[in-house]
């Protein structure tokens, strides 16, 4: 794989996973758009499928070599042509770029990308906890020329319990090009979210509050105080499509994509969402993972400029969910 790095990082320890297997001997030649750089810097250009965490540690062991030398330190300088010897010991991290076939549901595709429809459970990207049967596991079992695209063309996310809508690059131009117009908010993502309690006030509201690592517990995100803590400007534009005294749906538009905004922004104002136990949910009318589903998807097509939209309608869990607690949408 080539381009920019993974966002994979190795958890602390993870490298004495290796039990003796064969190591992998990986050669890459430095390129003139590497020459002058750190050797670190360099190795995480060249091999981008590894986390820079992996790759220090693999350096610290003496498993590098430029131009045979061995040893050398992070910040030397490489030149253009050298070559770059790198031994991968096989964690579980550097052997989760791997095809495995699974069933994708794909709405949309042409030579350029795809539209696929992620059920909830299915993660995104291998990660600590999950290296192996992630949606790119699949994603490169499907197209092997998915394996020379960075994430294999994934170019935004959701969450493990997140059901909905994402789009795939399947060439490198066609990813830059949907990452700018991710960048610039040219790509419409819509949600429907099933949220405890009664929706109190007018039925539109625009939350924008910044959202960035919560102080007190490292594993969430949390709506924070840019001049205190850490974070990012967020902005989500909700409107009560049902409600009654048990809870809310509520359609959820992102002008921003935060990491868990909506699940963020849904609990500052109240309204946290079904089963959603990290931001203060609980499960309820038979629902057990977070009720959050990506149900538009609308974007121009990067190649010919068309307009793109598709709609997945609410999953069985969610729809079934909505019957318990008598709410009732007309989704057309």
């Amino acid at each position: 794989m080539t381009g920019s790095h993974s966002e994979l990082h190795l958890e602390e320890g993870e490298d004495a996973a290796w039990d003796g297997a064969p190591s992998e001997l990986r050669q890459v030649a430095v390129t003139p758009a590497q020459h002058g750089l750190r050797l670190d810097k360099a190795l995480a250009e060249l091999v981008p499928e590894l986390s820079r965490s992996y790759l220090q540690q693999l350096q610290a062991q003496g498993l590098v070599q430029v131009a045979g030398v061995v040893g050398l330190k992070p910040a030397h300088k490489v030149k253009a042509g050298d070559l770059l010897q790198i031994e991968i010991r096989p964690t579980q991290q550097s052997q989760a770029f791997k095809p495995e076939a699974m069933a994708l549901d794909v709405v949309y595709e042409d030579a350029h990308l795809l539209v696929l429809y992620k059920p909830a459970g299915l993660v995104v990207h291998p990660a600590p906890g999950n290296w192996s049967g992630t949606l790119l596991n699949g994603l490169l079992a499907r197209d092997p020329s998915a394996q020379l695209l960075p994430r294999a063309g994934i170019v935004h996310r959701l969450d493990k319990d997140t059901s909905g809508l994402m789009v795939v690059a399947r060439e490198r131009s066609t990813m830059d090009a949907l990452v700018r117009l991710i960048a610039a908010r040219e790509v419409s993502r819509q949600y429907l979210a099933l949220a405890h309690r009664a929706w109190q006030g007018v039925p539109e509201r625009s939350v924008q509050a910044p959202v960035g690592r919560d102080p007190r517990n490292r594993l969430r995100m949390a709506v924070v105080d840019l001049a205190h803590h850490a974070g990012k400007s967020a902005r989500t534009d909700m409107q009560l499509w049902a409600g009654n005294e048990q809870g809310c749906l509520v359609h959820c538009k992102l002008h921003t994509g935060r990491t868990h905004q909506i699940r963020v922004h849904m609990a500052a104002i109240g309204h946290p969402l079904l089963a959603d136990v990290l931001y203060g949910g609980t499960p309820a009318a038979g629902m057990q993972r977070q009720a959050l589903h990506a149900y538009r998807l609308a974007f121009a097509h990067p190649v010919d400029g068309r307009a793109l939209a598709f709609e997945v309608p609410l999953p069985a869990d969610m729809l079934q969910a909505m019957g318990q607690w008598g709410l009732r949408y007309n989704f057309g």
